[in-house]
């Protein structure tokens, strides 16, 4: 699948087979896919944490309702902002947003489907995430990831009225 398919074939998957489990090397190129996001002056400034396990996807879903999904998700990505890796300037959201992208296209180019769940900015959901991951870190997003046991319809489309030209 090339990228222009997987823009397009991206959906937000929320019911997954459960059981599933997502091989290491499928779980590595999720990651690498995520850490080859631009970001401010290459700064890189995240780190992300894998629940696997029932009592790991169990601790996000009591710290985010509405993470509900990861009940029969294979996995969570959850990617974590460092602040203190741009002491300068604060464009980590946008950076670790590029890197939640990154992570849902490689999933639909492997055949997974996923979910983005948001978690920063809204209080008190980071701190609850924080608590559950054991981190100073800013969690930024939740995504689920598993082999999708339903195909929602797109919900994105081209709108030209949406677009301005500066000619």
């Amino acid at each position: 699948m090339d990228c222009t398919e997987a823009l397009r074939a991206r959906r937000s998957v929320r019911k997954f087979k459960k059981g599933v489990k997502i091989p290491s090397e499928h779980l590595r190129l999720l990651l690498e896919a995520a850490m080859m996001a631009p970001s401010a002056v290459n700064s890189r400034p995240w780190e992300f944490f894998i629940a696997e396990s029932d009592e790991a996807k169990g601790a996000l879903m009591a710290a985010h309702p509405a993470c509900r999904m990861l009940e029969t998700a294979s996995l969570a990505i959850v990617v974590v902002g460092r602040p203190d890796l741009q002491p300068n300037f604060d464009f980590w959201p946008q950076d670790c947003a590029a890197a939640t992208e990154n992570i849902l296209l490689q999933a639909t180019a492997l055949g997974y489907g996923s979910c983005w769940c948001g978690c920063y900015p809204a209080r008190p959901r980071t701190d609850e995430v924080c608590k559950a991951l054991g981190t100073n870190g800013v969690p930024v997003s939740i995504v689920a990831i598993g082999v999708p046991d339903e195909q929602p319809a797109a919900k994105g489309f081209f709108d030209p009225d949406r677009v301005r030209f500066m000619r």
